[in-house]
Formats: structure tokens, C-alpha cells, sequence
């Protein structure tokens, strides 16, 4: 663990720490320490002199004596809270990822695309110091609100991490050499036409991994990866989560949970010329036609877009975290 690592997630709190304040009614606010600044609610105004040297998972008084819990936020927190490009793998769905892929200490692993950098950050963790991080974004915007987010949690830019811009199909193979990385996982709109690229790189035994948010883009991946011959039958799963209410005798189910997000589908590399055995099961309808096909490309799926000004206004708000992040740390040293 590096020095960067245990300064930022233990200690007394320091100026550009991130700072999770509870307020009575359990209502959360995320603020980035400056010495001098104030935290203004409709119940009064909270130094952050006031936060600035006491310990973590301490409680502070405002000016009208309210009290606020004040924590360093876990990284599930910090992902919730972070300025976006485009959506996040939630958490649920990112534990499940470092399982499915089993994503280990030292691992070569390629992610596909970076959109906000929060899958990054749990990659970054998994693999630790001694793995290398490989991610591709296509769209330049999401690749820089990205990198702002991992330097402002992490208080540093990875070393291990780097990030590619371009279509995958082209890049990939011209920056991972064949048979060289052990777990590649693509969020992306079509997995599918990476495929064959993803092939090449994978290490025999490697695991690929696909999130994809509809029926349609999981049928047509999982048959892609059938259809190359390269790997085991792939598996599909959903995530679900839900809470519950515990207090005395009251034990129930929350009224609300955390339904569908997407689906995970893995299967591992086969060695080179590798048939695989057939397995016997019931007849069933695979086949699709070219009807079929077009109502699964990606102009038909559809693509949401982020405005040039939210991006730009995401942009200056995920840089600003980084760059007090950052000057903490070199202060700290």
C-alpha cells in the first residue's frame, strides 16, 4: 500500500480531503475541505476550520449548534457523489464484476469503455500496486472527467493506469500485446464487435467479462462469443439488491430496492485450436434473422448523449476535486 493510500483513508481530516457530513435528519452532503470556506444549509453555516483536525468519523456543531457526523466517504460513497460524463457501474454491480472476472492482486486487465472512471477505481484497488490497469474510452470528455475522479479519491494519478483514446477494435492491438492480459471487461453499447480483438489479447484461461443493460445486447453477445469458437459457454447473471429495516421489533423489507442496473455475462479463453465439447441439452431457438440483427445495432438501442455545457461544467467540477486532492498530498509530504 503506498503512503498516498494510507494518508488518504486514515487520519486526522486535512485541507482537499473529501468529507461526508450527516446532518440530524440523515440527509448527506459531500464537501472538499478548504481552509476558510463554509458549508452553508438552511440551518446554519459549518466551518471547515471547524473539521479541519479532528478525527475521522467525528461530530461537529454549526453556528446554531446542529450537529453533523462528519466521515471520510468509503469508496461505494465516492462514487455515488462524483461528477459523471456517463453513467456508473453501480456498486452492486462492481463487487459482482471483481467477483464474476475474479480480478486479483498483479492482474493485467483490460476495461472497455472508462465512462466516469468509477469501475476504474475498484479495478485499481483489486489489482493493487503490482497490476496494470489498461482502459479505452472513445469520447475525450469521459476520459478527463475519468482521470479527475481516480486522482481526486486516490489524492495521485496510478501509475499502473493508463488510458487509451479510440474504438477498441483498433487500439487494442496496437497497446496490448497477444495472449498478454488476464481479464478484460467492457461496458459498452456493442461488445460484440470486439470480440475477435479481445480474443487476441486474452491469455489462455482469461476471463471475459460484458456488461450490457438490455435482453437484446445479451443474446447477441452471448451468441457472438459462441460463434468464435474461442471460449466456454458463457454465463449471465443479474443483480438485485435489497434492504432492510431493523429497528426493536420492526424487521422488514425497505419499501424500495435496487432492481435491475444490467446484466453480467463472463466466459473464459480456450487454449489456441481448443474445440470445446458440446453439451447436450434441448433443442431451442438460436437463430436470429437479419430483421432481428438491426433492431440490435446500436443506432436502434439508442445512445444517450451529454451536453457540450453539462460536460464542460462536469469537467471544471471533477479537476477541481483532483487538483485539491493533490495539493493535500504534496503538502502531507
Amino acid at each position: 500500500m503506498s503512503d498516498n493510500q494510507v494518508i488518504q483513508n486514515s487520519g486526522p481530516f486535512r485541507a482537499g480531503d473529501r468529507v461526508q457530513l450527516t446532518g440530524p435528519k440523515g440527509k448527506l452532503n459531500t464537501i472538499t475541505l478548504e481552509p476558510g470556506k463554509t458549508f452553508h444549509t438552511h440551518r446554519g453555516i459549518l466551518e471547515h476550520n471547524d473539521i479541519i483536525g479532528r478525527p475521522d468519523a467525528s461530530v461537529v456543531t454549526n453556528n446554531v449548534g446542529v450537529e453533523h457526523l462528519a466521515l471520510r466517504p468509503l469508496l461505494i460513497d465516492f462514487v455515488m457523489s462524483m461528477p459523471r460524463g456517463a453513467a456508473i457501474i453501480y456498486p452492486k454491480d462492481a463487487a459482482q464484476i471483481l467477483a464474476q472476472a475474479d480480478i486479483f492482486p498483479g492482474a493485467t486487465v483490460v476495461e472497455a469503455g472508462v465512462g466516469s472512471g468509477a469501475l476504474s477505481l475498484w479495478l485499481l484497488r483489486a489489482i493493487g500496486p503490482a497490476g496494470t490497469l489498461a482502459s479505452f474510452e472513445r469520447r475525450e470528455e469521459f476520459s478527463d472527467v475519468a482521470r479527475a475522479n481516480v486522482a481526486t479519491f486516490l489524492g495521485h494519478d496510478p501509475q499502473n493506469w493508463s488510458i487509451t483514446l479510440g474504438d477498441l477494435s483498433d487500439t487494442l492491438p496496437e497497446t496490448m500485446p497477444a495472449q498478454s492480459v488476464d481479464r478484460v471487461v467492457l461496458d459498452m453499447l456493442a461488445p460484440w464487435e470486439c470480440i475477435d480483438v479481445v480474443s487476441d489479447a486474452l491469455k489462455p484461461g482469461g476471463v471475459l467479462l460484458c456488461y450490457v443493460a438490455t435482453v437484446t445486447q445479451l443474446s447477441r453477445v452471448a451468441e457472438a462469443i459462441r460463434a468464435t469458437g474461442n471460449y466456454t459457454n458463457p454465463d449471465s447473471h443479474e443483480t438485485m439488491v435489497r434492504g432492510w429495516h431493523v429497528e426493536g421489533l420492526a424487521v422488514r423489507p425497505d419499501h424500495r430496492m435496487i432492481g435491475h442496473t444490467g446484466f453480467l455475462i463472463t466466459a473464459r479463453r480456450l487454449a489456441p485450436d481448443t474445440i470445446l465439447p458440446e453439451l447436450k441439452r434441448r433443442p431451442s431457438k438460436t437463430d436470429f434473422s437479419d430483421a432481428d440483427v438491426e433492431l440490435w445495432t446500436p443506432g436502434a438501442l439508442g445512445e444517450r448523449s451529454v451536453s457540450a455545457k453539462v460536460m464542460r461544467k462536469r469537467n471544471r467540477t471533477a479537476e477541481n476535486g483532483a487538483a485539491l486532492s493533490k495539493a493535500r498530498d504534496l503538502d502531507a509530504g
